[in-house]
């Protein structure tokens, strides 16, 4: 599935209700999910089952977020991020590394 699809997906099942939470409450969601994974990976070994969900929910949340903002995500991830560095632009990266 490409971002712009998932974007699509997650607006058709949740635009109404982010809309009415609002961007700060669905921002304070997303910052939930966070916490979920950092207690998570706090353990010593690591339950990948649960950090996928938490993943999962990390970007839909965000993802949410940016249907909230307007903001095309796959337009902003590619922009940001245009197949290298966008540092030292190589791909892949050499930041920090001796040349």
């Amino acid at each position: 599935m490409k971002i712009s699809e998932f974007q699509k997906l997650i607006k058709n099942l949740y635009f109404e209700q982010d809309n009415s939470r609002g961007v700060k409450n669905s921002f304070i969601w997303l910052i939930e999910e966070i916490g979920e994974l950092a207690h998570l990976l706090k353990n010593q070994e690591i339950d990948k089952i649960k950090a996928s969900e938490e993943l999962a929910d990390i970007i839909a949340w965000t993802t949410s977020l940016a249907n909230l903002l307007d903001i095309d995500l796959e337009y902003a991830l590619f922009k940001k991020y245009p197949n290298m560095c966008i540092k030292c632009k190589s791909n892949p990266c050499v930041c920090g590394k001796e040349k």
